[in-house]
């Protein structure tokens, strides 16, 4: 997935994998990550997620990293925030309160850009990224991030050959492989929702499945 791929699909406003509504398995488990008050929060590939508002509801400092700009004006119109703007590194960075969304590629990022990093949380990141771009994604993060954090993913798995991505399946066999030697691996859940993606159902895909794992550091 080339930068023009997913600018292009914010300019169109073809942004399906957004959620109108907060993530439904935030509050089951982040509490289980026994985070402390003020800790920050690395969230990839954030969009404009109403994650990040809810994570700083909880007393988190909390960094989106996303590529499109618009997605994060978008971001700080709609949550009627007014951000100030600055520049760090590759990144433009728009900040208010404890929420700061850097604009830029995640690439980009360097280990003291995250040496304060609590935790991560990946809903959007790793499903949208191709397996070659997915390997490189987890072994920038093992690289940059502080050894102690953990943190919470959600990974969608259903027959690729019925549908091409993104989101990307990534079956539990990958996700051991890939984060398996940085975190402990800890299954939560496993959640049938076929029945409620559309574009899924009409694309003749048969099964889909959501499931959330909790990163503990090793």
């Amino acid at each position: 997935m080339h930068p023009e791929f997913w600018q292009k699909r914010w300019e169109l406003n073809q942004i399906g994998f957004h959620q109108s509504e907060v993530n439904p398995y935030l509050q089951p488990y982040w509490p289980q990550l026994n985070l402390k008050k003020g800790s920050r929060v690395l969230v990839p590939l954030c969009g404009k997620s109403l994650d990040l508002v809810w994570l700083a509801a909880q007393g988190h400092q909390v960094l989106g990293v996303e590529l499109s700009e618009k997605a994060v004006e978008d971001f700080f119109h709609e949550q009627q925030l007014t951000p100030q703007i600055t520049e760090q590194g590759a990144f433009k960075v728009y900040q208010a309160g404890a929420l700061a969304l850097w604009c830029g590629d995640i690439f980009g990022l360097t280990a003291d850009d995250v040496a304060d990093c609590a935790a991560v949380y990946d809903r959007a990141a790793l499903i949208a990224l191709p397996p070659p771009m997915r390997e490189q994604y987890v072994a920038h993060l093992s690289r940059i991030l502080p050894s102690a954090c953990e943190g919470l993913l959600i990974t969608m798995d259903y027959d690729q050959a019925q549908m091409a991505g993104p989101p990307f399946a990534v079956p539990d066999e990958d996700v051991q492989a890939l984060l398996g030697a940085r975190w402990q691996l800890d299954f939560c859940e496993v959640r049938d929702i076929l029945g409620e993606s559309w574009k899924f159902l009409q694309a003749g895909v048969t099964r889909l499945e959501e499931r959330v794992y909790r990163l503990m550091a090793r």
